[in-house]
């Protein structure tokens, strides 16, 4: 790949010759899309760069709701802006929060989505400053709900609400999943409350999160997997960025569970410190992440600085601050958008141009991310293949939707 034809000054909305063409060439990437090879991507736009502040965000477009009622039997449903429909329902409210939530939920807004995953969502209300967490709630997939045969254990199992809707699907991973920052009301007849950063789940509450991206969006953000590698953003009209710098490459693969209900070269998780890609198809377990630097020196993540499953990313300048929480990587950009079913619906075209997907380039060709299995029990030492299974890999993208 040749960095140094590199336009100076990528304009946003200014489209070249080459993001014309993208325009005409769609019928063809959408053919190509339904028998799962996608090739080129195009969006329209560019993104703010990760120099911005999380406070300081690009102006977003609402695509999409979703409305949970927080008692047993309660309505799951979903709306694009024409109407509500309900794709759920459910299973078990909750009363309750952790003030103790996940690590890199202390760098998510609160009132808003602070980790989205195909087997999980999970929402932020507030700060625990003196245990430096966030205080948060989640909604949970049919997997994880009480008396079922859960695969691994739940992260926040008495604050969670708990849904009859399958993992990797609808709001775990389909059309309607959130990205890190979409904000989180509380509906009052036909008022919409921010949640309060004391705000306690009560029985008949129901939840509306609003789904947002950026209005500007990139084509492909691109990883050099090796030390001091660049992390470029491509925008439609073919301008190329760098943007940051890997710290260290990854070169294993690891078993990561919520891999389970992803499929090879998806994206399982997006939230303030981590990017979860799945090498794996459903059904088996196998991935590798891609967190930024502070994180990575976090004193409960030692072992990501011995290990090799995790590609550690940073800003262009060291004295710049690390990107927990900072966009496109961990704020805003990316979802976990990939639901083997969108073939089958009557909306295929407009699903499959929402997708996400992950490639590696190996000798100088992009190609499928290689299918790297491992066994799901935690109980069994990682294969030696495993530490370098990525090794021979020169560099991966993350291929943004066309839609």
């Amino acid at each position: 790949m040749n960095y140094s034809s590199f336009p100076r000054d990528c304009k946003v909305g200014r489209h070249c010759e080459r993001g014309r063409g993208l325009r005409m060439l769609l019928p063809i990437v959408v053919w190509l899309a339904a028998v799962h090879v996608p090739t080129a991507p195009a969006a329209a736009g560019a993104v703010p760069s990760p120099e911005t502040p999380v406070e300081k965000v690009a102006e977003v477009d609402e695509i999409g709701r979703i409305r949970v009622e927080n008692a047993p039997g309660g309505a799951v449903e979903v709306s694009d802006h024409c109407c509500w429909r309900q794709i759920g329902s459910v299973l078990r409210h909750t009363e309750k929060v952790d003030r103790r939530g996940f690590t890199a939920s202390k760098w998510a807004l609160p009132g808003t989505v602070a980790a989205t995953a195909v087997n999980a969502i999970h929402i932020k209300v507030g700060d625990n400053e003196e245990e430096d967490r966030g205080i948060v709630f989640s909604l949970l997939p049919r997997e994880f709900a009480p008396g079922a045969d859960r695969p691994f254990r739940t992260p926040s199992p008495d604050s969670s609400i708990y849904t009859d809707i399958p993992a990797g699907s609808a709001i775990f991973g389909g059309d309607f999943t959130p990205m890190i920052g979409s904000p989180v009301f509380l509906a009052r007849g036909d008022e919409l409350a921010p949640l309060q950063a004391d705000y306690v789940p009560t029985r008949g509450d129901v939840l509306v999160i609003s789904i947002r991206r950026p209005r500007e969006y990139p084509s492909q953000i691109v990883f050099e997997n090796r030390f001091g590698g660049l992390i470029l953003l491509e925008y439609p009209n073919g301008c190329r960025k760098p943007i940051g710098t890997v710290l260290r490459p990854v070169i294993g693969v690891g078993r990561f569970p919520g891999t389970l209900y992803a499929g090879i070269g998806r994206i399982r998780a997006n939230h303030p410190g981590v990017i979860d890609i799945s090498t794996s198809p459903q059904g088996e377990v196998g991935g590798f992440q891609i967190i930024p630097a502070g994180h990575a020196m976090s004193p409960e993540t030692k072992y990501v600085r011995r290990l090799t499953q995790w590609m550690v990313v940073g800003p262009l300048d060291a004295r710049e601050r690390s990107w927990e929480g900072v966009a496109p990587l961990f704020f805003q950009h990316l979802r976990p958008r990939y639901d083997a079913a969108d073939l089958y619906a009557d909306d295929w075209q407009h699903r499959l141009l929402g997708r996400f997907l992950v490639e590696a380039q190996v000798s100088g060709r992009w190609q499928a991310m290689p299918h790297l299995a491992l066994g799901a029990s935690a109980n069994v030492p990682l294969p030696e293949w495993a530490m370098t299974a990525l090794e021979d890999v020169e560099a991966f993208r993350i291929m943004f939707p066309l839609d």
